[in-house]
């Protein structure tokens, strides 16, 4: 009886365990395809217009976040979008890519690299397109040394954008993406204690694929700062790893003098009033 129900056990193992490897197969060639058909949307016209300025703006970004090894999820397009940070050695991770724009091969989720090894993680429009995007954070947050700092590219669901994205039936790239909210990717990097240092608002013009169309509208990048600042294509988001029970090193010249059998030494002199000479003799 007792080998009887182990092998009924065993078997229902075995199916679980076929079960999985099989939706994870499925995973994976659904993870390529769709990587396959992103990297062919960021080199239309309109992909490589979005990426050039989001590329000018991480080179003045990232060259002021400063690290020895910096690594980018998800190669896009033509352009290295790590090309303004000073860091000295530099990867880029992808499920997919040509060997020639990829060094290391693996999913974002899932980073084969020791924790607390990277000062810089950029992630260009990686939750966008990840089925556990809480789970790639996680992985950033493991990654990262203390006082590290994350990179977001993101697409705006308040957007024209976005309203393609709702009216747009057949879903092809990038409109089937995630577009996960500003105050949503807020309060997912607040939660694994993360600080938002900075960030802004990317790319106001509507998505048209003729190029002549967007130089008209080029207008939209200089007004929508002033008159619809939260209406624009994507938005970038930098935040930095901050570590419970860190003491921040203060300077010397803000640390209190000790004096004395270790008493502090006052904030200010008590000073007492002066008393006349003539009131500190009993009059006879």
């Amino acid at each position: 009886m007792t080998t009887k129900t182990w092998v009924f056990d065993w078997s229902v193992k075995k199916s679980i365990y076929a079960h999985h490897a099989l939706g994870d197969r499925f995973a994976v060639n659904r993870n390529m395809e769709q990587r396959q058909q992103l990297l062919r949307w960021f080199d239309t016209p309109l992909g490589r217009s979005l990426q050039a300025v989001e590329a000018s703006y991480l080179r003045a970004t990232l060259d002021q976040l400063y690290g020895s090894t910096a690594i980018q999820l998800g190669r896009l397009g033509q352009l290295d979008m790590l090309e303004g940070t000073p860091a000295a050695k530099r990867w880029v991770l992808d499920s997919w890519a040509p060997t020639d724009r990829c060094d290391l091969l693996s999913r974002a989720h899932e980073i084969p690299l020791d924790g607390k090894s990277v000062d810089v993680a950029l992630l260009p429009h990686t939750l966008d397109f990840s089925e556990q995007p809480h789970q790639v954070l996680r992985e950033v947050h493991r990654i990262l040394r203390p006082e590290g700092h994350v990179v977001l590219l993101n697409f705006n669901p308040l957007s024209l954008w976005g309203l393609k994205r709702l009216v747009n039936r057949k879903r092809e790239m990038p409109w089937q993406g995630n577009f996960f909210g500003l105050s949503r990717i807020k309060d997912w990097l607040a939660l694994l204690e993360f600080e938002t240092t900075q960030g802004r608002m990317i790319y106001y013009r509507p998505p048209l694929q003729n190029e002549k169309m967007r130089d008209r509208m080029f207008f939209m990048e200089k007004a929508g700062d002033r008159w619809w600042p939260m209406g624009a294509a994507a938005y970038m988001v930098v935040a930095k790893k901050r570590v419970a029970g860190m003491t921040p090193i203060q300077p010397e010249w803000s640390r209190k003098l000790r004096v004395g059998n270790g008493m502090a030494e006052p904030a200010a002199k008590v000073i007492y009033p002066s008393v006349p000479q003539w009131r500190l003799h009993r009059s006879k």
